[in-house]
């Protein structure tokens, strides 16, 4: 069962940044379902590796896509963007030290940055790239 479905309201209104954010609720939904049947020791160090990869690529994306276009927004999202991945960088560095057992912290950053980052930043692009043209 996952914890989060895909729907329209989550959409930016930009097909591959609307992909790209359907790749991170499959991260979320796969960490919820090892954690559900207690398995999140098995799938945390892949999970974590995925966020690393994801964020690179991703942000990357949106910021060369916002540099292309001219938004206006970009600063205070590329910041936004970094306090992300030092967020998951962090994580990364407690796992592997083995401080912490971290899937309930990661599941929680996870559903706020989709609730947050996500929904309302994210969601504040759209409709400058449709304006370009771009959906």
């Amino acid at each position: 069962m996952a914890l989060i479905d895909w729907s329209d309201g989550l959409s930016v209104g930009v097909t591959e940044f609307d992909n790209h954010h359907k790749k991170l609720i499959e991260i979320v939904n796969r960490l919820h379902d090892a954690m559900r049947s207690g398995k999140a020791s098995d799938v945390i160090a892949g999970v974590l590796t995925e966020l690393i990869n994801y964020t690179k690529t991703h942000f990357a994306a949106e910021e060369a896509r916002m540099e292309e276009h001219g938004f206006g927004g970009r600063a205070a999202h590329i910041e936004e963007h970094r306090a992300l991945v030092a967020k998951v960088l962090d994580f990364e560095s407690k796992f592997r030290a083995k401080t912490i057992l971290l899937s309930v912290d990661i599941l929680n950053f996870l559903r706020d940055w989709l609730a947050t980052h996500i929904m309302k930043t994210d969601k504040q692009y759209g409709p400058f790239f449709n304006g370009k043209g771009i959906r």
